[in-house]
Order: structure tokens, then sequence, then C-alpha cells
């Protein structure tokens, strides 16, 4: 595999330098002193910033972007393999590298190279990572999956030897990685496109976690059915964290204010370590708190600083975000997309002040629709209203005779309301003569329903 030498700067390509994650690792390297190039289908903040930064960019993917002075092109996982770019790297014997392998490399520079890892709470947990750390002196290299305020984007390039990513399961990516400290937040099935099951999921983490160093350190969730399966015949630290009381840090006193946020005491090993207040919603929140507290503890961070950054975290994009309000109805968008992920979001919604909750879904995938048709549905039904848009295809072409028609059949058998509509128009139109004063409407999902709020609001 090819190597990259961080003192000898080369020339990078990366095919889909517009991702959230690639244009992270792309602005790295451009400060870094490496020549980075990369191509997307379609300009964006995130190519527009790299284009400022030095990159050269193209839009639409041609095999003349790819030219003899490259020393190293790197792919995502969507990347077909009859992809023009790859196919001509590969001809003009280029060395290549997956996302996953560079973001690998990037470790091996770090003392303290930590992965934020579970199916679910990725990119918030490492929010939270990333809020706590920026009230010290650390000056951490920061990485998260979506746009985070704080640091005016996904990225943050510190000089210092700690650095903070989300580890991703979806095709092993995180098998890749070179972590001295590992958080898994959660276990759930998902991703059954690529894993068979969920007993494979399991068999993943379990290789994940030997991936550390006999010095590194595992913090994960005691909540996940079966964790010993993860964690037996590990060599490294483990240290647990929950609710149960036994666990190494724990949250106990659990209380909501009237928007919904969370407060509650914080102990390590049965000793009372304060008080932490939260500025989002929901019992899924304290749980992705306490394990950035968990983890920031084990760093030897002052609990003031714990505090502090987690009491300063507002969200990210796209995770229960406030968009805005009209004609009295507050839209939040939340890119839930897994039955356990839309229990949580709406479960929380229910201590957020509001007279219905109205939930605008779009299924993600036709394979994930299939396999958590039933769960989908319960998950869903926790709202007052449903609306559904058409599924969300991604990368998938079959439909496996799957269609948002048949979860509404599913959803209205439980008992609640549920409409679907085939263009965003027609559901824009619905909910401008559904909606009252102080509903609450939710769009969610992980394709482009973001869209139909920010029409709403005139954005």
């Amino acid at each position: 595999m090819y190597q990259l030498d961080f003192k000898k700067p080369t020339s990078i390509h990366f095919i889909g330098i517009g991702g959230i994650s690639m244009s992270g690792l792309a602005q790295i390297l451009l400060k870094e002193g490496f020549q980075v190039s990369g191509s997307d289908s379609h300009e964006s903040p995130l190519t527009t910033e790299l284009k400022h930064l030095g990159a050269t960019i193209y839009y639409g993917q041609r095999r003349q972007n790819i030219t003899d002075n490259i020393s190293v092109v790197v792919y995502t996982a969507a990347v077909k393999k009859d992809n023009p770019e790859l196919d001509e790297a590969i001809k003009r014997n280029i060395p290549i590298l997956t996302r996953a392998e560079l973001l690998g490399q990037f470790m091996h520079n770090y003392k303290n190279a930590i992965n934020i890892a579970g199916t679910h709470g990725k990119t918030t947990t490492t929010s939270m990572v990333a809020e706590i750390l920026l009230q010290t002196d650390l000056d951490p290299t920061i990485s998260v999956g979506g746009i985070l305020p704080s640091i005016g984007g996904n990225i943050r390039v510190g000089a210092s030897d700690v650095f903070v990513t989300e580890a991703c399961e979806y095709t092993n990516s995180f098998l890749s990685f070179f972590p001295t400290i590992e958080v898994i937040l959660n276990i759930d099935a998902d991703h059954l496109d690529f894993f068979k099951d969920l007993d494979e999921i399991y068999d993943s983490f379990h290789m994940f976690g030997k991936k550390l160093p006999e010095y590194g350190t595992l913090i994960i969730n005691s909540d996940i059915t079966n964790s010993h399966k993860v964690t037996d015949g590990l060599d490294c630290n483990i240290v647990t964290f929950g609710f149960k009381g036994d666990e190494t840090y724990v949250a106990s006193n659990i209380t909501y204010d009237d928007m919904g946020y969370p407060s509650y005491t914080l102990s390590k090993n049965g000793t009372i370590i304060g008080t932490i207040k939260l500025q989002v919603p929901g019992a899924h929140n304290v749980s992705n708190s306490l394990a950035a507290a968990a983890l920031a503890l084990e760093l030897n961070i002052d609990f003031f600083f714990i505090q502090k950054g987690l009491s300063d975290f507002n969200g990210t994009n796209r995770r229960f975000q406030k968009k805005g309000e009209i004609g009295g109805v507050t839209i939040i968008d939340d890119y839930a997309h897994h039955p356990s992920e839309i229990k949580a979001t709406l479960t929380a919604a229910k201590n957020y002040p509001h007279k219905n909750i109205i939930c605008v879904f779009q299924p993600h995938t036709y394979t994930r629709t299939k396999a958590f048709l039933n769960e989908f549905a319960t998950s869903l039904a926790l709202a007052d209203m449903v609306v559904l848009a058409d599924i969300y295809p991604a990368r998938e072409t079959d439909t496996l005779g799957m269609s948002s028609q048949l979860l509404q059949e599913k959803i209205q058998n439980l008992g609640t309301k549920a409409y679907y509509f085939p263009t965003f128009d027609e559901i824009e139109n619905f909910l401008l003569e559904n909606c009252i004063n102080g509903d609450l409407l939710i769009t969610m999902g992980a394709g482009d329903i973001v869209k139909i709020g920010e029409s709403l609001l005139g954005e």
C-alpha cells in the first residue's frame, strides 16, 4: 500500500472531493503543504472553500483530470470500479487509496488518535468532544461528519498530538484506522446491504477494538446488548459508561427543562464529579455527552472545561437543527434515517414545546427500508402525523419491491395518520394547509428532505 510521507508533501487527487469527509482530509493536506486536486459532480460550499485554500477543483469526473504529476488518487466506497478517473489512475499505475486508508495513515502522526464509533450519534458526540477540547489549550485536529459552527465547518487543523475523528463501520472502513482511543456508542443492525446480519456487525466492532494497542483505551456503552462480544480478548484498558450505576462513568438524576434540554449528575467509580447541563434535547444526547465527558476525563481534562464545552454545544447541522419558524410553526431538521435514530429524535421532540409533532420522512435506500419496514413504522408512529416522500435511493437502483406507500400502510395500521406524496411541491402544499400555530414540523432523513423546510421558510 502507498504510504504518505507528511514530511515530503506530494500531489494528491480526490475522486468525490466535495464529500463531507473527503473535503476535510483535503483541507488537512492543503495545510500540510500538499498539492491537492479533486473532482465532484457539482459546486458546493465545501468545494468553494477548498478552491479558496488552493485546491484545483474539476466539476464532472473525466479521464483527463488524471495527470502524470499526481502521486496518489483517493476515492470513497461510493466510487464504482468503472469510474473514468479511477480507471485512468489504474492504467497509469498511479497508486490508489481508499478514503479510510488515507484517514488511517493520518493517525500515525498523532500520539492521541481518538476514534468515535457506533451505529448512531458519531457526529454529535465527535462535535461534543470538539467543544470540550476547544475550551482547553490542547489545540486538536478535528474531523467531523457535519458542519460544526464553532470550527466554521467540518474540519479544524491544530498543531498538537490530538486528532479526533468519526469512525464508520460501513464497508469495515474503520478497520483501516490506527486509533489509540476508541469510543463505541452503540451497535445496531444497519448497512445490511454490506453486512450479512447483526452478528457480522459485532464481529466488525470486535476487530475494530483489536486495533487498539495495549496502552490504548476503549470507552464503551454498557447498554450495548452483549457488549462482551466486542470486549472479549482485548488487551487494552476498557472503560464503561451508562445509566445502571455499575459503570466507570454514570449519568444519574436526569431532569429536563421546558425546552426538553437535560441535566444530570456525572459520577466516576461511584464518586460524584458534578452536574452536566445540555443545550440539545433527548435522552440519546445524555448518552452522547456522557461518552464525551468520559473521554475528556480519561484525557485528564479539568471538569470545568467539560461542563463549559457541553453547555456551549448547540448541535450540528441536520441534528435536531432548528431551521426557523413560519406562522407559529417551528421547523426542525434531523438526519435520522434508522428506526433507533427516529425513535430517539421523536422521543426527544415530545419534551420540546409543541401542539402536534408532524414528521416529514424520506426513507433512505431500498435495502434499509426493506430490512426495517416494521421498525420504521413503529418509530414513526410516535409522531402525531407522518408525511412520506419517495425513498431516496442513494447508491441503489433495485427497488426490491419497496415503496413509501407500503410504509404508509404500516403506519396507518398502528393508528397514526400517515400521508404519501410523490413530489416535494405536493408535500409543501399539504403542510401549508394542515400545520397550525404551535405545531412542531420535523423534516427527517439522510437524503434531500431538508429542502422542504428550507422552501417553506423561503430559503
